[in-house]
């Protein structure tokens, strides 16, 4: 679901603690178990959805630099 994203959301979303972004989903794999010393995934082994849904759009959890909300309809809280 694509939600435009305006002032008063933004406000409500922070007061009220609103989570969409993949981190913060139970289906997220991070690739955290094979990290490096610095902490690069291997190649190939880039963050992912467990259900295989896409993770660009909900990666950053930022408010402020976008327009609009993408909403996973999977989304599940870790």
């Amino acid at each position: 679901m694509i939600h435009p994203l305006d002032e008063q959301l933004r406000e409500e979303a922070r007061r009220y603690r609103l989570v969409f972004a993949c981190p913060d989903c139970a289906s997220f794999d991070p690739a955290e178990a094979e990290r490096d010393e610095a902490g690069a995934a291997p190649p190939g082994r880039a963050p992912r959805c467990s259900l295989g849904y896409p993770v660009a759009p909900h990666l950053s959890p930022s408010l402020d630099d976008r327009d609009e909300i993408i909403f996973c309809k999977a989304f599940e809280l870790r």
